[in-house]
């Protein structure tokens, strides 16, 4: 790792003088505690019905969500003082985290989620950090290779023709972290942290999908009635 927990007591408490983010603050434990690569990401500013992404394109696709294409990626193992120089160079970014490469991430329901690692934990399996979006979804971490591997995982558990509302993430993607805003609508946040025995080792999806697709599956199910129950019967 690039510095020590002591090196992140002393950024968090005297460092304010070179990086007055939160973000830079994170950068800074993503790279060195957590071992993850960074990339500064685009800022979303809405104005009025309209949504503006930093990065200039007039009709971006993904406004505030995605990697700047000037940015400098920050890679893991990278020193307190590299970190924060890095993000210098870019200030007001957002920070992604690139998949595919230390973890994959399965992407569910804030509701489902929340569910699911109540049912995980009292289980005792091994977790990996959780975040949450501002738009209502639980992102889990996974091992690598979690995103290819889905639909085989899904076919033999017995899930693959159910109502899912389960998506990978793999290589190629980006999320955003903590503390950074996601496109505009608002921070993103941890479920559950990293730390330092799950983040360099995240688990392997298959010991956590059993619960996530069940979970989701019944969460699909409650959704559906309720909709029933609003619109009333069908009449013919």
């Amino acid at each position: 790792m690039g510095f020590t927990i002591g090196g992140i007591r002393d950024l968090r408490s005297g460092s304010r003088r070179r990086v007055r983010s939160a973000e830079g603050t994170a950068v800074a434990e993503y790279t060195g505690l957590w071992g993850w690569d960074v990339v500064p990401g685009a800022r979303a500013v809405r104005a009025g019905d309209r949504t503006d992404c930093s990065c200039g394109v007039a009709d971006c696709s993904s406004p505030g969500a995605h990697p700047l294409s000037f940015g400098r990626e920050l890679a893991a193992g990278a020193t307190l003082e590299k970190a924060l120089a890095a993000w210098a160079e870019t200030p007001g970014a957002a920070v992604l985290l690139p998949v595919g490469r230390s973890f994959d991430v399965l992407d569910v329901p804030e509701d489902a989620g929340r569910g699911a690692l109540v049912r995980l934990e009292r289980m005792g399996l091994p977790l990996g950090p959780v975040a949450a979006t501002p738009t209502g979804r639980a992102l889990f971490l996974v091992a690598p290779g979690a995103a290819a591997a889905l639909p085989d995982l899904l076919y033999r558990m017995g899930w693959d023709d159910a109502d899912l509302d389960l998506r990978p993430l793999g290589h190629g993607d980006h999320i955003t972290a903590p503390p950074s805003d996601l496109g505009g609508h608002g921070p993103m946040r941890w479920l559950r942290p990293p730390t330092l025995e799950a983040a360099g080792l995240p688990p392997q999806a298959r010991l956590l999908l059993g619960t996530l697709a069940y979970v989701c599956n019944r969460s699909a199910g409650g959704r559906a009635a309720s909709d029933a129950a609003v619109s009333g019967p069908s009449v013919c």
